[in-house]
């Protein structure tokens, strides 16, 4: 037996792991499984140490975020800030992990997986991190910090050497925002897709089998693939651009270590390599969550994009006069397509909203 385990302890829930302090919670529910708003949020799951006797005991940890989404911080940065004890430390991270949960216990990894814990050059590198993850303290409302405190440096470079010594590839970056919102722009565009059709991305791009031997499906049939490049491929990259002005709204410049314009392209791009490729089988998280009927990410990855564009006053293509019953539709708003994925993709929610429900009184 290796002596490696005697220090730690497996616990069957939060409570019964708030008897001692900690220097480091790591949270690594999925966004669209349980730590999802519309189920339970990240202070529900952490209440027992986010209340007596825990928070009068001990002072509160570094708050370690392994979570898909934009904002996803937030929540649990106000129930630490209203403890009135100090700063809150919730580190945000950026994760590119390619990896699909089959069954229970069974779990199919792709070829790269990535954390990030702030931005530091990583756009250039977006879709080249294998075993990656970026790292940040959340700052609410500060999406253009350029640097990092000593006291944040400390944090960060405390919870990148435990995940280091791990195997994972660290990288400590000023801003955790903009790259959540860079990775999240493959999120909007190709997991909706893929949710809303029931279809993996290789229906987009990948061409029919040549050799019967080695057969696999999706792959676009050539009866209508000129339609599919007519009209689906220039319907993604409007939803990007989309997102683009959202993210000049906030703020982020048109350089490598900002939000640059080639991201648009470079994410069709680089997705389509992927996926033209025969073995490509990788099911986007949201359309998996969908097939095994689990609640999905629709409000951290797409719902929080209209929130902060409405925030900001990017134009968006419904409003509402005084008279309930008069709606106005501003059909060149840029918000056009991501507010239409929004409201189809709240439909496919509430749906598995309602199964979970039935499926509890049963």
């Amino acid at each position: 037996m290796l002596n490696f385990f005697s220090d730690f302890a497996v616990c069957n829930s939060v409570s019964s792991a708030a008897d001692r302090a900690y220097d480091y919670v790591i949270l690594t529910t999925k966004a669209g499984t349980l730590a999802v708003p519309d189920v339970i949020t990240t202070p529900q799951v952490l209440a027992p140490l986010l209340s007596s006797p825990y928070a009068d005991r001990y002072r509160q940890p570094a708050y370690v975020l392994l979570q898909n989404g934009l904002n996803v911080e937030k929540d649990l940065y106000d129930a630490i800030k209203a403890l009135d004890k100090e700063e809150p430390k919730v580190i945000g991270c950026a994760l590119w992990i390619g990896t699909n949960l089959r069954a229970p216990d069974v779990v199919e990894h792709n070829d790269f997986v990535s954390i990030s814990v702030s931005p530091l050059d990583l756009l250039s590198r977006l879709w080249h991190y294998e075993g990656q993850t970026n790292a940040c303290i959340y700052r609410p409302g500060d999406f253009t910090a350029t640097s990092n405190t000593p006291k944040e440096t400390e944090v960060l470079e405390g919870i990148a050497s435990i995940l280091e010594s791990g195997g994972s590839t660290v990288s400590i970056v000023s801003e955790i925002q903009r790259v959540k919102f860079a990775k999240n722009f493959w999120n909007v565009a190709f997991s909706s897709f893929a949710t809303l059709t029931n279809y993996t991305l290789p229906a987009i791009f990948r061409d029919p089998p040549t050799d019967s031997i080695a057969s696999y499906s999706p792959y676009l049939s050539p009866k209508t693939a000129q339609l599919v490049q007519e009209y689906t491929i220039p319907s993604i990259e409007a939803i990007l651009q989309e997102l683009l002005a959202v993210g000049r709204a906030i703020g982020f410049p048109d350089a490598k270590d900002g939000l640059p314009s080639s991201i648009v392209q470079g994410t069709i791009q680089n997705t389509a390599a992927l996926h033209v490729k025969p073995n490509s089988a990788h099911v986007p998280s949201m359309l998996l969550d969908m097939r095994n009927d689990s609640p999905i990410e629709v409000e951290v990855i797409v719902g929080e994009v209209v929130r902060m564009a409405r925030a900001r006053s990017v134009p968006v293509p419904v409003s509402y006069s005084q008279s309930p019953k008069t709606v106005h539709v501003n059909l060149s708003g840029p918000l056009q397509r991501i507010e239409t994925l929004y409201a189809l993709l709240l439909v496919v929610q509430n749906q598995i909203i309602r199964n979970m429900e039935e499926k509890s009184r049963l």
